[in-house]
């Protein structure tokens, strides 16, 4: 007997966001045999010895669970990193959690830490993930802008979006979208707001190493007061140029990372053995490593956006990461999807229309994203195609 079902069977939660716009926007590159300078993953090899490590890691059978919320070795190495690098001593085992990439860490924190009803202060334009995580973990996403052209907040304004609701404030640190640097006067002023209403900072710092012109990285959990409140969300995606490994990890107090782990076990049981072994590699590295990463990225940087201003878009020059948010009022296009369609359709460049990244998807009506983090000769024949636009 055929019925009509009488329910849609689809949560409420489900129906308050969409799809990634970003990873469509890879499909759409695909489908048109574009250059795809939309999402944000390496076209070039991983290092050579970092591979090794994971081949070996195969070869020696370290193909089983590791530990749920991690293996020793990886939760030891990034210790002794968060020493040196951050000057912050954590214990590997009551403060580190390894994640099925930053994205699962991002997600389990905020599930671990956050109640239905409560709010989640977040920067727009915010990492796509952001919002839909803040509803998946029942709380109320409460925006506040950061202004183009230096992408900088009102101070106001953030003390407005603070209340006895907010349980939590997310920070992405360098910045996705933007390429943005918080500074460490706009890091003090969020702990400062953060103390006075006991919330808790998530900072997304994945990008820590991809900073150009001088620029410095603070983690808030370096400010004082605010260790025992800060969930620093990570991963080796970035830095070592792996982001299909998904090896990520959350850094929080033992109580936090508690509650975490518990989360996270029932997520998605643990990271590959293998690949975390191959982590606690790289982890090991020089230091020197870090600067030419840093280095290799900026003369990238330093290729693609005279292309880009030379084309007509308007531009903010990124300090970190390896995006650049554009505006593309000059070109005449009605909002941003279908310029960005147009460019990927016509042009073969695929961009992320601006309007995924705001609550409001009219506020990025006249702007999109690239990123810059492939080969010279891909960001060339980008730059060759880009040429043909008029502005």
């Amino acid at each position: 007997m055929v019925t009509t079902a009488r329910r849609a069977h689809v949560s409420e939660k489900a129906g308050r966001f969409t799809e990634s716009v970003i990873r469509e926007m890879t499909r759409q590159a695909l489908a048109h045999g574009a250059v795809n300078l939309a999402q944000g993953f390496p076209d070039f090899g991983a290092p050579d010895d970092i591979k090794r490590a994971a081949v070996e890691a195969i070869d020696r059978d370290v193909n089983q669970y590791a530990i749920t919320w991690g293996a020793r070795d990886l939760r030891q190495a990034l210790a002794q990193k968060t020493a040196w690098h951050l000057g912050l001593e954590i214990d590997p085992e009551r403060e580190v959690t390894v994640t099925c990439g930053a994205t699962e860490g991002m997600i389990a924190t905020l599930m671990a830490t956050v109640d239905p009803g409560e709010e989640v202060v977040i920067f727009e334009p915010f990492y796509e993930n952001y919002a839909p995580d803040a509803i998946l973990s029942g709380a109320r996403p409460v925006y506040v802008r950061l202004h183009a052209p230096d992408w900088t907040f009102d101070p106001d304004e953030l003390r407005a979006a603070f209340s006895e609701r907010t349980k939590a404030i997310v920070l992405c640190n360098p910045n996705n979208p933007l390429g943005k640097v918080f500074s460490r006067q706009e890091l003090q002023l969020i702990a400062d707001l953060c103390m006075e209403h006991d919330v808790l900072c998530i900072t997304d710092e994945i990008y820590e190493h991809i900073l150009y012109d001088g620029a410095e990285h603070v983690c808030m959990a370096q400010l004082e007061g605010m260790r025992e409140r800060t969930v620093v969300v990570n991963s080796m995606s970035k830095t070592y140029s792996v982001t299909g490994w998904r090896v990520g990890y959350c850094i929080a107090p033992p109580h936090i990372t508690a509650a975490i782990r518990k989360v996270h076990d029932f997520l998605t049981v643990g990271a590959a053995a293998p690949l975390q072994a191959a982590g606690a590699y790289a982890l090991s590295l020089p230091r020197e490593y870090y600067h030419h990463l840093s280095a290799d990225y900026q003369a990238r940087r330093d290729l693609f956006m005279p292309a880009l201003e030379k084309a007509g878009f308007g531009i903010s020059v990124p300090k970190g990461a390896y995006y650049v948010m554009t505006d593309i009022s000059r070109f005449g296009f009605r909002n941003d999807v279908e310029f960005a369609m147009h460019l990927v359709k016509e042009v073969g460049v695929a961009c992320v229309p601006g309007s995924s990244f705001y609550s409001r998807p009219e506020d990025g009506a006249n702007q999109v994203r690239f990123c810059f983090c492939k080969r010279d000769e891909t960001l060339l024949a980008a730059v060759e195609k880009l040429s043909k636009l008029s502005a």
